[in-house]
């Protein structure tokens, strides 16, 4: 039986940077679901619906800028870890 050289838990602030940057990545792909949203609505032929459809799809984007900008703010700079362990 071999040793095993890696911790079989990581450490705690490594472990929430990396959940950090999953939802960093994820965030882009959850961005695009909510804006298909509105197609899902049903039509009709009154101009109060896709007022309502704009003001959702502009409220979306602000909401991922927010996060986006909140997500970059707290993941910190690795830049002496080595390649491999992103």
């Amino acid at each position: 039986m071999g040793q095993n050289p890696r911790p079989l838990f990581l450490a705690r602030g490594t472990y929430r940077q990396r959940r950090l940057r999953d939802a960093a990545r994820l965030l882009p792909i959850v961005g695009g679901v909510l804006w298909l949203i509105p197609l899902l609505w049903p039509r009709g032929a009154d101009g109060q619906l896709v007022s309502a459809a704009l003001l959702y799809i502009f409220g979306i984007w602000a909401g991922l800028i927010g996060l986006a900008f909140i997500l970059s703010r707290t993941l910190r700079d690795d830049g002496d870890a080595p390649p491999g362990d992103n």
